[in-house]
């Protein structure tokens, strides 16, 4: 016995070195197998961002394939970088303040609902007279008001449906944004008729579409082209202009832009800084789709400016 365990013996250092140099491949291998795991993990990581990528790329890659100009201006907290929406009461007045320059000096001029008279300063080569009923004092809280709102200038108080004016005294009767607060506008619109003399202009404006104003007066939404059509005919009146202001693009940017007021007043909350960034995109949107319009003006417009003159032998 004493020779095999005195082979085990002398074996044993030699037993012992390989048992060390196994071990140690074992760390070797284990090591490498966590570098192994932490590169898989690595490119789960890269894989998810690619997906994410994926996901997001439809929106940046068309961003980062514009100037950098137009960069600049989405990524900008600026509304005012885009015009689209801005320019309803600007081409109302301009519309407004031309077909008055064209009538014919000494005409009698009846504003009817003309509020604060905002069109009077183009009347000077006209007799103008002012109606309104001068009750609207913003006092409601509902809608959008115009504290301050002054009747001073107002040469007749009285219901627009009864003006105490003879029939056919005025040479042209302008109605500006005024309906949508009548709660009956066909009624008005008989009255300015009458006071009408033949062959005399009734020019009006009326929202198409409108959000709630000068409440509690305000009746109607707005009124379309049809509108016009119908009651125009039966009443007597000839179409001489019938024009749109605006679209439906610039309508939907005029509300885009009311986005970060509504936000405040009807969910107590602030834009952040990524929707801030959406308005802007959708105003980049509806300004290029404006630019493109063929005709939507039909669907939705900021309303309708128009001329007609009342048949008959002036």
């Amino acid at each position: 016995m004493a020779g095999p365990f005195r082979s085990l013996v002398d074996r044993l250092p030699a037993l012992f070195g390989s048992t060390q140099r196994l071990q140690a491949r074992n760390d070797e291998l284990e090591g490498q197998i966590a570098v192994l795991n932490a590169q898989v993990a690595r490119l789960s990581n890269v894989e998810a961002e690619l997906n994410r990528w994926r996901e997001v790329e439809p929106i940046v890659k068309p961003l980062l394939e514009l100037s950098p100009a137009e960069r600049l201006k989405i990524l900008s907290t600026d509304r005012g970088q885009y015009e689209v929406g801005t320019q309803n009461s600007q081409i109302r007045d301009v519309w407004v303040a031309k077909v008055l320059a064209d009538l014919p000096r000494g005409w009698r001029l009846l504003d009817a609902g003309a509020g604060e008279c905002q069109y009077k300063k183009h009347c000077g080569h006209l007799a103008y007279v002012a109606q309104d009923i001068a009750v609207y004092d913003a006092s409601n809280r509902v809608g959008f008001q115009n504290p301050g709102w002054s009747f001073s200038q107002i040469d007749i108080i009285c219901d627009i449906i009864k003006i105490p004016e003879p029939d056919a005294s005025f040479d042209a009767v302008l109605c500006t944004e005024v309906f949508e607060h009548l709660p009956d506008t066909v009624r008005a619109l008989e009255e300015l008729v009458r006071l009408l003399k033949p062959g005399g202009m009734l020019i009006t404006t009326a929202p198409f579409w409108s959000m709630t104003h000068q409440a509690p007066f305000h009746f109607a939404t707005g009124f379309n082209r049809f509108f016009y059509e119908h009651h125009y005919e039966r009443l007597g009146l000839d179409i001489v202009e019938l024009t749109p202001n605006g679209n439906y693009f610039e309508s939907v940017g005029q509300e885009v832009r009311r986005l970060t007021e509504m936000a405040q007043t009807f969910t107590g909350t602030k834009l952040d800084g990524y929707e801030i960034y959406a308005v802007q995109m959708v105003l980049a949107l509806v300004q290029r789709l404006s630019a493109l319009d063929r005709g939507s003006d039909a669907m939705l417009n900021h309303d309708l400016q128009i001329r007609a003159v009342k048949r008959g032998i002036a």
